[in-house]
């Protein structure tokens, strides 16, 4: 009898939880969940900014780090719920041991912050991470009554088997989890057409297509706009000899003192940029081979004016010092790089500035794109890119860019691009040219076009 009573409670009490967590009317109020560094998930940022301007309001489940964009800074509609960062002690532990005793606590305070705040209409959750994200917000969901929609940016299980390789069990077991659990969204979004027809066909999953697209602030730049830029970043600075920098100069502008016009220095090095954070599925040692080439041929005399080079590559991750130590290590005497990491507001202005951007993304799935080169795209800068399957989603080769598969290749585009350089490039502006039309359309309108029905 005793039995059938703890029985009887425990489901009361079961039944009561759920309809406290339902209490309230589902308002316009979205969660969206990034199991990392909030700062770092620019397309879950363009979601809340997005969800705010439709009259939502947001609170963004993550982890604090890098600072956020401006417009989600501003925005009173959007709220940060930081989750607590996993205990550094777990790292001392054995591998199997630390990684249980992460997941239990990313699941416990994930499953917390769902609970804690008011009650949403909708869970908006980035994958990967799938585990544990999907299962608690799927739980999340069903408690508070609201529907869960999964925004895939790429698959978890191909980002493991990056470094356990693809045979893997634990590898097989994530694929397994990933797949089903996937099943329980409400609504799902994707990145790519061909990443559409993957989770149709192989998963049986539904989703839309998102592609990602640069917001306004990435835009191309004029001449005064750079020099601000260039003076205000000290790599960017010439130095005199005791030790100050000019004031009115640039390694590429020069202000006018009794005019204040800014003009370009025609001695300029080329300026191109990359950015990455420094993962498995960027191999920026093509880029650092690539650049060797390049040296050997500014000191070649075959005819060609190739000029030389400032490379600045932005970004975090683990990866960053064993890279950094290699770059450390070449003796160039025509090329310069640099790995600064900038403010959120310089980063677009960057972009605005460079000649020529290069992409060393290569997806672990083949089937997402590299938002850096979405970005570059927005302000008017083509790039080289390393090839893989559904790039031409996004690269156009020959028409907005470049597609390489080798150093050899990135090499020869860097010399074509910027032979004569800074005079009579005419490949690289007619890249220019064309990448207006793709300027035209913004994050905004594709985002009100294609995903705000979901939620309406």
């Amino acid at each position: 009898m005793a039995a059938e009573v703890v029985i009887f409670m425990a489901t009361v009490t079961c039944i009561l939880f759920v309809l406290l967590m339902r209490k309230g009317k589902p308002a316009k109020r979205v969660y969206v969940v990034v199991l990392g560094d909030i700062g770092r998930s620019p397309r879950m940022q363009y979601h809340s900014v997005s969800f705010a301007h439709a009259g939502y309001e947001v609170f963004i489940i993550g982890y604090a780090g890098s600072e956020t964009v401006l417009s989600v800074r501003e925005n009173p509609n959007i709220h940060l719920a930081h989750l607590m960062t996993v205990p550094a002690m777990f790292n001392k532990l054995p591998k199997l041991v630390s990684l249980i005793l992460k997941v239990i606590w990313q699941s416990l305070t994930l499953a917390l912050c769902l609970v804690s705040h008011s009650r949403p209409s909708h869970i908006v959750l980035q994958n990967p991470p799938s585990l544990p994200t999907i299962l608690i917000c799927y739980v999340g969901s069903v408690l508070r009554g609201c529907g869960l929609v999964i925004d895939w940016h790429n698959y978890g299980y191909t980002i493991m088997s990056l470094g356990l390789g693809a045979r893997h069990p634990m590898v097989k077991i994530y694929r397994v989890y990933e797949r089903l659990c996937g099943r329980l969204s409400s609504g799902n979004i994707c990145v790519t057409d061909a990443m559409r027809s993957d989770l149709n066909t192989n998963w049986n999953i539904k989703a839309i297509t998102m592609h990602d697209r640069p917001p306004d602030i990435f835009q191309s730049l004029n001449t005064l706009q750079k020099h601000l830029l260039f003076m205000k970043l000290p790599i960017f600075r010439v130095q005199c000899p005791d030790g100050s920098f000019a004031d009115n100069k640039t390694l590429f502008t020069v202000s006018q003192t009794d005019s204040h016009q800014i003009d370009y220095r025609p001695d300029r090095p080329a300026l191109i940029v990359s950015s990455t954070s420094w993962t498995e599925d960027e191999d920026f040692s093509i880029l650092l081979r690539a650049l060797d080439l390049y040296d050997v041929a500014c000191k070649s005399v075959n005819g060609k004016n190739v000029p030389k080079l400032i490379c600045v590559i932005t970004g975090k991750g683990p990866l960053k010092q064993h890279y950094t130590t290699q770059i450390e290590s070449r003796k160039w005497s025509h090329i310069t790089v640099h790995t600064p990491w900038l403010e959120a507001e310089d980063y677009p202005k960057l972009l605005g500035s460079a000649d020529l951007g290069v992409s060393l993304h290569k997806s672990s799935s083949g089937l997402d794109l590299p938002m850096k080169v979405v970005d570059m795209f927005g302000c008017g800068l083509p790039v080289c890119a390393v090839g893989f399957q559904c790039l031409d989603e996004l690269v156009k080769n020959g028409e907005n860019g470049l597609v390489f598969d080798n150093e050899e290749e990135l090499s020869n585009q860097l010399q074509l691009l910027l032979t004569d350089f800074p005079n009579d490039c005419h490949q690289l502006q007619r890249f220019r040219n064309n990448l207006k039309i793709f300027q035209k359309t913004r994050w905004q309108e594709c985002w009100t076009a294609s995903v705000l029905p979901l939620f309406s």
